[in-house]
């Protein structure tokens, strides 16, 4: 399967002005043969802490245009959207992976990045996903949850592909690109991340924004051997890259170390 990676920048907070810009680049990344187009964290906002302004309902703009993206082009979108799921819950980073025919799946982010304050906004979701996508097991995670192996453990016996949107600063991107290749040598499976490029800016504990902050991009889809298939940083770009689950598949059968992997109780 042929998967895009959209490497893009966003309007802080200006959700419409972004869907408008990023029209022409999932376009351009279906009309690439692409049948999965993945894109950034909170795509059309940037990293928000400013729910009352930027959260969305389950049938939101930005939603809406992740499903049109896929009916119009007969691909795979994937995202993450500061939604609210119920009235009186506060909103999740929730990941959508939607189908071209409008079926949607959803994963909450489990760890929100409690330095930015993300836990003191965002509910932490408590349930994993994983999603045929035309013959290729897919597993999402989003951002920080990178971080923690034991989840990407959990799900690897039946993953061929872990998929990360993601906002990771410039600031830490020899951490970002370290822990991409470990995810996909460890589990033995395909890793495709997306990051933003450009400016956001960090929140304060009321959700405010407060300093800017850099976003290198260093988007990448990583095999299950850890070999960089493409990647690009400091600007946008469109990145595609072919996938296979019989790779991941011989790869597991020549070097069958999952199974050598254990599970000690703490204590």
């Amino acid at each position: 399967m042929r998967v895009a990676l959209v490497q893009h920048d966003i309007v802080w907070e200006r959700t419409l002005e972004n869907l408008d810009r990023l029209d022409a680049q999932v376009a351009a990344a279906a009309g690439s043969g692409a049948r999965l187009v993945v894109l950034s964290e909170m795509f059309s906002t940037g990293f928000s802490m400013n729910t009352a302004d930027v959260a969305e309902d389950l049938d939101g703009p930005s939603v809406r245009r992740l499903r049109r993206w896929a009916s119009d082009h007969s691909v795979w979108t994937c995202a993450s959207v500061p939604v609210v799921h119920a009235r009186g819950e506060r909103p999740y980073n929730t990941l959508f992976l939607v189908s071209p025919d409008g079926e949607m799946h959803t994963y909450r982010k489990i760890h929100p990045f409690g330095y930015s304050s993300e836990p003191d906004h965002y509910g932490a979701g408590g349930e994993f996903l994983t999603v045929d996508v035309e013959g290729l097991r897919v597993s999402t995670f989003v951002c920080y949850d990178l971080r923690f192996a034991n989840e990407f453990w959990a799900l690897a016996p039946d993953t061929d592909m872990y998929v990360i949107p993601a906002n990771w600063p410039a600031s830490r991107r020899e951490q970002w690109s370290t822990l991409l290749r470990a995810r996909a040598i460890e589990n033995q499976a395909y890793v495709v991340a997306v990051n933003r490029v450009g400016i956001g800016h960090g929140s304060g504990p009321d959700g405010a924004a407060t300093g800017e902050i850099a976003y290198s991009g260093d988007s990448a889809a990583i095999d299950p051997l850890g070999r960089v298939l493409v990647s690009a940083a400091h600007r946008e770009a469109l990145l595609v890259t072919e996938v296979t689950a019989e790779t991941v598949a011989e790869v597991r059968r020549q070097f069958p170390f999952m199974a050598d992997r254990r599970q000690i109780p703490a204590g």
